[in-house]
């Protein structure tokens, strides 16, 4: 970030915290303001961010050999929707991701299209929020990619993902959006991504706690606004 160092921002961050006020016109004043700022919670939620967009900026989250790749690890069972298990039915031919929003090329992708886009693997924790952890070698395409693909313009601030299940959705600002390791993934250790871990396409954050990383995933909308999204627990989860 131009025009604030680390050490001017932790000076200024032990001061606003002291004052709600304070942590709030500092945050904004350096375009660090997040979109639940207002409120009893807002200046501690103000500073919080913004000291981790500082401190963290664009580094990675640690990557592991494949030595470290724990057994295999299903954490949740399949959606009971009809819908979801039509498309398992036929092995997810017709599974689409929908890019919409404030971009200038909306469009449609199915597995088959992301799998001819350029590929990242990284072996990656994922660390949950109610204790549970583990490492794995996700595969897919930097969701960096296919929002350059569709035309990102300079407004957008916040990327939401919607999954197939209705009440599960959720968003990330765009710098953790654009960030490399963030990926929309379709592999698991060297094979598909397993319906109990996500699959067909589950949106992987490896720089955020397990609940930003959603599961079975059929939309991306880009927007300049703090999105409504069927979360329990914070917006940011950054680690």
């Amino acid at each position: 970030m131009s025009g604030i160092s680390r050490r001017n921002w932790l000076v200024g961050g032990f001061a606003a915290a002291a004052g709600g006020a304070v942590a709030v016109k500092m945050a904004a004043r350096y375009g660090l303001l997040p979109p639940d700022a207002s409120g009893i919670y807002g200046p501690g939620t103000a500073l919080t961010y913004a000291a981790n967009r500082i401190l963290v900026g664009n580094s990675p989250a640690r990557e592991f050999s494949r030595s470290q790749i724990s057994k295999p690890f299903v954490n949740g069972d399949p959606p009971k929707e009809a819908t979801f298990q039509k498309l398992q039915s036929n092995g997810f031919l017709d599974w689409r991701l929908q890019v919409d929003g404030m971009v200038s090329r909306p469009a449609t992708y199915s597995l088959a299209d992301l799998k001819a886009l350029p590929a990242r693997s990284q072996i990656t924790h994922l660390a949950c929020e109610e204790g549970w952890s583990y490492i794995s070698e996700w595969t897919g395409v930097p969701l960096a990619h296919v929002l350059s693909n569709a035309g990102l313009p300079p407004q957008a601030r916040y990327v939401a993902y919607q999954s197939i299940q209705k009440d599960w959705s959720d968003f990330i600002d765009i710098a953790e959006a654009l960030h490399p390791q963030t990926l929309i993934a379709y592999g698991l250790n060297g094979g598909d991504l397993p319906v109990g871990n996500g699959g067909p396409l589950r949106l992987r954050v490896p720089r955020q706690l397990g609940y930003k990383s959603v599961k079975y995933i059929t939309r991306i909308t880009v927007t300049d606004r703090m999105p409504k999204f069927a979360g329990d627990y914070s917006w940011y989860a950054g680690i």
